[in-house]
């Protein structure tokens, strides 16, 4: 398969064995046009804005990782400790700084403060989403032209995964890049198999990892280095990384990476790599944390789903591979794959983001084979197989946009269904292309119903889905109730409603409490100054012993509003009712809102 290494002409070989070739294929009018090395990246960079910028502004914080992220970087911008990580008074020792480090940067950057816009803090990783897919664009082009280069980071932008993370502010979209930043000089250097040094890969090598240990410590160096061992058992020779110049590298791999770590050490006195190493990264790897413990191969199934639409695509281009399995992106590819994904699966704590890091290794040769003209003769059992895979998660998000908020007791977002049911027909049309010919002329049906679904469902559905943010309607809330508007001035308590998404949006002084102490709270006439006012958030679960304690010390409270919901995570109904000290001669009780 020539274009498994270089696919620059303009015709397409469509599969077929070497005893009767097959007529070439000439290339879509889009890949002539966009099949270039200037122009696939204008049109990569395009597509991924229109995949990843929809409900950045108008997402509430998704509980319960991003808003630890943020909530943390936002304490750092409060204190000007870069240093310490912390949620509230808790210490935080689970990521390293890189991340945070990034937060602080754009909200300083875009020239706001600590009380910076969720989105804000989310740019690092929308701008790490759009890096991953251009660097895969860059990897690929080390392996074929910029026709499969294009088709290749074209798979990474459109996949569920990377869409989700693009819009979550943690770590996982900047490790994905740093990966394959890394990924594309080791490509490179592993390629040239000569021992005169490469030296600006071996920087654009050792940088990235350095920047992946930054960001989510181990991870980075297990895949790539899982990769570097692999390709020199495959080759039964290491000399070839010689061109990396490790020794040099690892040096500047250190000066890079110890100057926080040496910092946090002392900070913390060592309880960071304590808590990092043997709490979190250990717990996640004997116990399934957080109650996100499964069985071997789960990952396996999950990809099916979280890499879409990939899957439908590999299917028929899996007998390509196959015959090409000893072409040098092939066997890169599968040391890329197998030894990380064995690990993971081998964890015990499982999550969908885990194995986005090998989404490229699944990329790369499918998209050479669809170069190649893949799915032109493939059996037509096969085809229909991976045309369902394609179309049902299409079609059932463009249901659940419709159908959900009747279950969530909410009312659809009309622009949201109708944009997703366009999607779910671009879906339809896809599917059929895939059944009829090559797989190729699959992929801008493809392209517009992962458009149509990013906008529908990040843009207009999920942020109408009231009764799921329940953090933002308690802050909205409380801002509505009379000398309560100054968030600045109020005092807030809460008690068994302890969303990180809450605190961030309430404020880092915000007071986790049991019933009793919040009634205290509330009688605690001294805390209020000139302006400000006290209020305690009360779960119904607690209201009964926060009544009984108030009753206790003499205090009359009175609700002035309730929100009520649904909190994602445990899908348990809540109400929380909104109390401050009665006033003298006054009594609201009765005139509750139901928020």
């Amino acid at each position: 398969m020539a274009e498994m290494q270089e696919a620059n002409g303009e015709e397409i070989q469509s599969e077929a064995s070497p005893e009767q070739p097959v007529p070439a294929m000439k290339k879509p009018i889009w890949l002539r046009i966009f099949g270039h090395d200037v122009s696939a990246p204008l049109l990569l960079l395009a597509l991924s804005l229109l995949l990843f910028v929809p409900g950045q502004w108008t997402v509430p914080p998704l509980d319960r990782d991003e808003p630890r992220f943020t909530q943390a970087t936002k304490q750092m911008l409060e204190t000007g400790d870069y240093v310490d990580i912390r949620f509230q008074e808790t210490a935080r020792h689970k990521k390293p700084v890189g991340i945070y480090w990034l937060q602080a940067a754009a909200v300083k950057l875009t020239g706001h403060d600590a009380s910076a816009p969720l989105w804000v803090y989310r740019l690092p990783s929308l701008i790490g989403a759009v890096l991953c897919v251009l660097a895969t664009f860059w990897l690929a082009r080390a392996f074929m032209g910029p026709a499969g280069a294009l088709v290749a980071a074209g798979f990474v932008g459109l996949s569920i995964i990377l869409g989700v993370e693009a819009r979550l502010a943690k770590t996982d979209a900047t490790l994905f890049a740093t990966i394959i930043i890394a990924q594309g000089a080791l490509a490179r250097i592993w390629l040239k198999e000569a021992n005169k040094r490469a030296w600006g890969l071996g920087l654009i090598f050792w940088t990235a990892l350095a920047a992946s240990v930054l960001v989510k410590g181990p991870v980075g160096p297990m895949v790539i280095g899982f990769t570097v061992v692999s390709l020199m058992i495959s080759r039964r020779k290491i000399a070839w990384f010689k061109a990396a110049s490790p020794l040099l590298g690892l040096l500047w791999f250190f000066l890079l990476v110890l100057p926080w770590f040496v910092a946090i050490w002392i900070a913390t006195d060592g309880t960071f790599f304590t808590e990092a190493i043997g709490k979190d990264l250990l717990g996640k790897v004997s116990t399934g944390q957080e109650s996100h413990g499964a069985p071997p191969l789960t990952h396996l199934g999950a990809m099916f789903g979280v890499f879409w639409p990939l899957p439908a695509f590999f299917l028929i281009a899996l007998p390509v591979i196959w015959r090409e399995r000893a072409s040098p992106l092939v066997v890169f590819s599968a040391c890329w794959f197998f030894p990380s994904w064995i690990v993971f699966e081998l964890v015990a704590t499982k999550l969908p983001h885990y194995t986005m890091p090998l989404l490229p290794a699944l990329v790369l040769p499918v998209a050479a084979a669809l170069i190649e003209g893949a799915g032109a003769e493939t059996r037509k059992w096969v085809r229909w197989i991976a045309a369902i895979l394609f179309a049902v998660p299409a079609i059932g998000i463009a249901v659940g946009a419709f159908a959900g908020p009747f279950v969530l007791g909410t009312w659809p977002s009309p622009p949201g269904a109708i944009v997703t049911a366009i999607g779910a027909v671009f879906a339809v049309v896809a599917a059929t292309r895939l059944l009829r010919g090559p797989a190729l002329y699959a992929l801008p049906p493809t392209a517009l119903t992962a458009i149509a679904i990013a906008i529908g469902v990040w843009g207009f559905s999920g942020p109408a889905l009231t009764t799921i943010w329940v953090s933002p309607r308690l802050v909205a809330a409380m801002d509505e109730i009379p000398g309560c508007a100054n968030q600045e001035a109020r005092q807030v308590a809460t008690t068994g409603f302890h969303e990180p998404s809450f605190i961030f949006l309430e404020g880092t002084d915000t007071r986790i409490i049991p019933a009793e102490g919040a009634a205290k709270f509330l009688a605690d006439e001294s805390a209020v100054g000139a302006g400000s006012c006290l209020i305690a958030a009360i779960e119904s679960r607690h209201e009964e012993a926060f009544l009984a304690s108030a009753k206790e010390i003499g205090l009359v409270p009175e609700v002035r509003k309730r929100v009520e919901g649904l909190n994602i995570n445990g899908g348990d109904d809540v109400d929380i009712a909104l109390y401050q000290a009665a006033v003298s001669g006054t009594n609201t009780q009765g005139g509750d809102e139901q928020q």
